[in-house]
């Protein structure tokens, strides 16, 4: 979707690289999150789901370690287009504790954007009321009382795998 939408507006597109931060024993419920500067978004609900300071610290550092692989593998030649005053759309395929959009925008932030706009087709209302705060503008499609999981409002919900976001990447016309 973030390139269909840079193509329709005539914008570059970029990858913000960010991780969830998985709840022990269950990896797809989402406990924070950390962006590629290190910073750690934490639910205010990890410790009840077991996760402690040691469990916390090991899964940050796996999940950096993850982001820099794939900053290696994403965009091998060159640094990461520099937002500063420039208008930022994240775009996402949907929040569901909105963890990993939070880490995406506070790192954004920080680099000084004209504006930051968050771009999701489906959230949770609530998860919205949090992510607020850190945008400038938020569009979302759609925000449904019986929310349980983005892949919910999906036909079919595959997994985007490394080599389709290099190629996407790399067929956007900079330098990957």
């Amino acid at each position: 979707m973030a390139k269909i939408i840079a193509g329709e507006l005539n914008g570059e597109l970029d990858v913000v690289l960010v991780r969830k931060l998985r709840a022990p024993g269950n990896p797809e419920f989402a406990i924070g999150s950390v962006d590629e500067s290190g910073w750690t978004y934490l639910a205010d609900y990890a410790p009840q789901v077991g996760a402690d300071k040691e469990y916390i610290r090991n899964e940050v550092s796996t999940q950096l370690e993850t982001i820099r692989q794939r900053r290696s593998q994403y965009t091998p030649v060159r640094q990461p287009i520099d937002p500063a005053a420039r208008i930022v759309i994240v775009v996402d395929d949907g929040l569901a504790t909105g963890s990993t959009m939070l880490a995406a925008l506070h790192g954004l932030r920080a680099k000084q954007p004209a504006e930051l706009v968050c771009a999701v087709p489906v959230a949770p209302s609530d998860t919205l009321e949090k992510v607020r705060s850190n945008a400038d503008r938020i569009v979302c499609l759609s925000t449904p009382f019986n929310f349980r999981a983005v892949a919910q409002f999906y036909l079919d919900f595959p997994q985007v795998t490394d080599e389709e976001v290099i190629a996407i990447l790399a067929s956007s016309g900079h330098d990957c």
